[in-house]
């Protein structure tokens, strides 16, 4: 491997400052990220059908569910995010539009029963 123009390194040097990740560990996280997210749309919709939210205040509902979820994922990882995901993108995006799926399948049903 070459020395990539740091003067006075060694490549063992370079080797120790690059971060390694265990790819069974960040898919391990994906999906705990992807659990979390799927669980919290399907509590919010619930909750905003209860509520009995209609048109922009449901949606509203949704992104500031998503917003504490995303605020509890990097507080779980201690906001030390790059220890356990390769970026604070993951934490933040990662799953934000697939669980809106389910946050409108269960803001319907019971905003419909009740």
């Amino acid at each position: 491997m070459a020395n990539l123009g740091a003067p006075g390194k060694t490549d063992s040097d370079i080797t120790d400052e690059l971060p390694t990740f265990n790819v069974e560990n960040m898919q391990n996280n994906a999906k705990i990220i992807y659990y979390s997210r799927t669980f919290m749309s399907i509590i919010g919709g619930v909750i905003a059908g209860i509520l009995g939210f209609t048109g922009l205040t449901g949606f509203i509902l949704y992104f500031l569910v998503m917003a504490i979820t995303s605020v509890g994922l990097a507080a779980k990882a201690g906001f030390s995010v790059h220890s356990y995901f390769d970026g604070w993108n993951r934490i933040i995006l990662d799953g934000f539009l697939g669980g809106l799926l389910s946050f409108v399948l269960f803001w319907t049903y019971p905003y419909d029963v009740s």
